[in-house]
């Protein structure tokens, strides 16, 4: 069994608070999930979460304009420098105050900061030396606003920069010196605070945006009472007689609502503007005429963004996790998604490895895509927060317990419910399991004793299972024999035959509390966690425990905000709540309300490796040491709001339900979640695990780059050896070498030169890695190519050797699988055409007997000269020996039947 698991991805949200911002090319967005940063993919529709993580939440990121580096900061001033291409690391810095805001200036050199009411000026880490004392060098710092300043915005030519901030003014501020005379102006004039100002494309106008909804539009103009210069050359214009000053006013009128944020597009004239109400308007300016206003829902817009060319617009709510891309030209949505906003209950794996269902307090059921990290579909049919969730085995249909107290049935091919499941009486299902023949489901309840049996195909109670004294807690089938094994509060677990004569179970005995139970694959061997925090192993056809692991001295539970002792002397949550057992039955996966997740080896009864959850610390059970300068008689000081009445009104309002945030304390007055896994489960494909936390759905995968490739060990890799192992007759070594070196003129080379009779043994020595690669290379180069058996023995021939590792893969090779399909579906378009147009043509050769060719023939000749037809004849003889006893190069003699349809050309044939 694998152990080197990694964080590949982080699902389930997609955006927390903070602001998102498009890469310079405008095909990918980011956007700060609590103190991670994710990436979407708009144009190859991936999307990807850096695995390095914050103290805290990210509120700012950016990312400069070379589209190289990364740079995000936290709710308190420390920030974290990145390569955005490798996605490593480069720098820690802490900036000691809150930043409101950070913007790269548009030449690369500088970045600009808003901590506080001071405007620092940062050079930019220069890629070109080599080891630098100090990345984060300090360029100039202005202090001039006696408030926070809420954003700022560069010049085009990266002279000035424009600074909002909340005592109602913006002030403009010059990058050089020299130029400081020109840029020492206080724009005054607005009645709340300023929350945008940008410059025109010429630079001659400069827009300000107020939280009240007026819009502010300045020009350098001549000072009132001044007269006009009769000289109008430009080297006497006396700029003391000129001033900035409002030239237009205008106002949104939302109807109360506040403007929340707002973005300008210079080279288009295109201010968009998000509302509290959930709002977003776009205006042309300088005549400021609305073009468009929308709403996407009943939350407040908290950031909006604008690609470089003006097209897409972005949007992100975070009350609900919403984020949008809109397309303002075409009024198309090229991006929708939202994230689960209360706790996350179960998953589960397609049987495929390709999706991940997960379940959600709130009541929905989200299926997302491993590959592409994006949500399929949404089902929020339940009336209640959904408990559990399982496919059948063949991966078409899935089913959702409820505590509305119903258990549906989704298919899969339609998305759409076909059947609910009821009990005698309402109750609350807490745990589900699946028969893997898909015929039967089971549910219990804690407020029942007995186990639910339901027919798939009927719909109906056919059979109801008592025998425990208390609630059912969890319920776990076989995958191989369809055996159902349950735990409950009284300390037993029980397993049934479902399918067998007689109902009769012998209770295995436990000394505790069963939190979770999993059943290995083969059905042999129960494992079990319980509130001691141990996880025991029974053998269900001897009736025994065979092992048992302690659990407890690996766990890491964290000290909540407002304790008063360190992680090491807490006892709190040392035990599993979920476990899961590995498709080979060999490891053990366990996590619960703790700050851990365990991997176990199940012979030896060892721990191969322990991966934290979550190192944000604005959750309960993160922290592990304790800080007594912060603790006081009354608490913690962290408890406290600083900054109280000197908040925004909105922020301090609290409008949720009481208990709709789960993971704390709801007696008390403020609820801070607590990091916690409330579900976990192995891929099918073993190369992956999930976890569902508070933080998302967290997604451990095997680093596929280090899987083994004998041919790095010994060859040297330049172009001239892939021609000499191509001229030895080497090949596998010359396509391996050609598709590392990634040149397309020496693929296409090598490609092309394989004998036919070598490629089934070329492909099947091809190693694992590059088998993805290859057929995405066949399905691009025979769209343009004319060898078209060629290219079908080679795709019949890789696909022979490697099919079983392509079907328990297939989201690997999705995009691979996609260009040899197209490919395969137009030859046989254009096969069945050629059939189409010459048919007529071929009936009439085929039909057309040997007398009347004679009779033709020599009416030919009596037109003609005997001897020029003789000659032809014989021409004709001539090419027709050479077609007999000639061959064809490079293809063998096959005979390829295609279904042909009369009525419909649009033929394909399926991968």
């Amino acid at each position: 069994m694998k152990s080197d698991f990694k964080f590949s991805n982080l699902l389930g949200t997609v955006y927390r608070q903070g602001n998102v911002l498009f890469s310079q090319d405008g095909s990918k967005l980011l956007s700060p999930v609590g103190n991670r940063v994710s990436v979407f993919d708009l144009i190859n529709n991936t999307a990807f979460t850096f695995e390095y993580e914050h103290r805290k939440n990210v509120a700012v990121v950016d990312i400069n304009k070379q589209g190289t580096l990364l740079l995000s900061i936290d709710v308190d001033g420390r920030g974290i420098l990145a390569n955005f291409k490798t996605r490593n690391v480069l720098h820690h810095f802490n900036f000691k105050e809150k930043v409101y805001d950070l913007k790269f200036s548009p030449d690369g050199k500088l970045f600009a900061l808003a901590c506080g009411r001071f405007l620092q000026i940062w050079r930019t880490p220069e890629t070109t030396e080599d080891r630098q004392f100090a990345p984060f060098v300090r360029y100039r710092i202005h202090a001039g606003h006696f408030s926070d300043i809420t954003s700022l915005t560069w010049s085009k030519d990266s002279r000035f920069i424009i600074s909002t901030s909340k005592d109602l003014t913006a002030r403009i501020w010059s990058v050089n010196s020299e130029e400081k005379n020109l840029a020492s102006t206080t724009f005054a004039g607005h009645r709340d605070n300023v929350i945008g100002a940008y410059f025109s494309d010429d630079q001659e106008k400069i827009y300000t945006v107020s939280k009240d909804g007026a819009l502010f539009q300045w020009e350098y103009t001549k000072k009132p009472g001044e007269g006009e210069d009769n000289d109008e050359d430009e080297e006497d214009v006396d700029l003391s007689k000129y001033s900035w000053r409002i030239t237009k006013k205008n106002f949104f009128h939302a109807n109360r609502a506040k403007v929340k944020c707002s973005a300008f597009h210079a080279a288009s004239n295109i201010l968009t503007v998000g509302f509290s109400n959930g709002e977003f308007r776009l205006y042309e300016l300088p005549e400021f005429i609305m073009i468009q206003q929308l709403s996407m829902g009943q939350n407040a817009v908290n950031t909006v963004a604008i690609n470089s060319s003006g097209e897409w617009l972005a949007f992100g709510s975070s009350k609900l996790g919403q984020l949008i891309v809109y397309e303002w030209q075409s009024e198309s949505y090229i991006l929708k998604q939202q994230g689960h906003f209360d706790t996350l209950n179960g998953l589960c794996y397609s049987p495929d490895g390709s999706k991940i269902v997960t379940a959600s307090h709130e009541g929905k059921i989200k299926i997302w895509d491993v590959a592409s990290g994006f949500c399929l579909a949404t089902f929020d049919e339940h009336a209640g927060g959904v408990s559990a969730v399982e496919f059948a085995k063949k991966g078409q249909v899935l089913f959702s317990a409820s505590l509305d107290g119903t258990v549906k049935a989704w298919d899969l091919i339609r998305y759409r419910n076909f059947r609910t499941f009821t009990a005698t009486e309402r109750i609350q299902f807490n745990s589900l399991a699946v028969d893997p023949s898909g015929e039967v489901v089971c549910a219990g309840s804690e407020d029942s004793f007995d186990i639910f049996v339901w027919s798939v195909q009927t719909g109906q109670l056919v059979d109801t299972l008592s025998g425990h004294e208390g609630p059912i807690s969890c319920l776990s089938f076989s995958n191989e024999n369809g055996v159902l094994a349950s735990a409950s509060w009284d300390k037993t677990i029980r397993v049934w035959s479902l399918f067998g004569r007689s109902q009769q179970v012998e209770p295995f005995e436990v000394f505790s509390d069963v939190l979770s139970i999993s059943m290995k694959p083969d059905g042999q061997q129960i494992a079990a966690s319980t509130l001691a925090g141990q996880i025991l192993f029974f053998d269900v056809a001897e009736g025994k425990q065979v092992g048992n692991i302690d659990g407890k001295r690996d766990i890491i539970s964290g000290r909540h905000l407002e304790d008063r002792f360190t992680s090491e002397s807490s006892a709190r949550s040392k035990y599993f709540t979920t476990i899961h057992y590995s498709f080979d039955g060999l490891s053990l996966v366990a996590a619960g309300n703790n700050n851990s997740i365990c991997l176990y080896d199940i012979p030896n009864e060892v721990l191969l490796r322990r991966f934290t959850v979550s190192k944000n610390m604005m959750l309960n059970g993160t922290m592990e040491f304790l800080n007594s300068s912060r603790m006081t008689e009354a608490g913690s000081l962290d408890l406290i709001d600083q900054d109280a009445e000197n908040s925004d009104l909105e922020d301090r309002v609290d409008n949720s339900l009481p208990g709709s945030n789960r993971g704390g304390d709801l007696s008390t007055r403020r609820v801070r979640p607590a990091i916690r896994v409330t579900s976990i489960r192995f891929s099918p494909t073993a190369n992956a695990f999930a976890a569902g936390s508070t933080e998302g759905l967290l997604v451990y995968s095997v680093d596929n780059t280090i899987l083994f490739d004998p041919f790095d060990l010994d060859v040297d890799v330049t172009p001239q050896n892939v021609i000499q192992s191509l001229d030895d007759k080497e090949y596998l070594n010359a396509i391996l070498m050609a598709f590392r070196l990634n040149e397309g003129y020496l693929i296409h080379r090598v490609y092309e030169n394989i004998p036919i009779k070598d490629i089934p043994l070329i492909a099947h020595e091809l190693p694992v890695v590059y088998v993805s690669r290859i057929l995405k290379f066949i399905g691009e180069y025979a769209l343009e190519s004319q060898h078209l058996e060629f290219n079908l023995l080679w795709i019949k021939s890789v696909l022979t050797a490697h099919g079983k590792y392509i079907s328990t893969n297939k989201h690997q090779f999705s995009s691979a699988l996609r260009a040899v399909q197209r490919f395969i579906g137009r030859m046989a378009n254009d096969v069945v055409q050629t059939y189409k147009r010459n048919k007529y043509t071929l009936d009439f050769l085929t039909n057309t007997d040997g007398s009347s060719t004679n009779a033709v023939d020599e009416d030919m000749n009596l037109l003609g000269n005997d001897s020029d037809n003789e000659s032809e004849d014989k021409e004709d003889i001539n090419m027709d020996d050479d077609l007999d006893g000639g061959e064809w190069v490079g293809f063998e003699e096959k005979t390829i039947n295609l279904p042909v349809n009369d009525e419909d050309s649009d033929d394909e044939i399926l991968l």
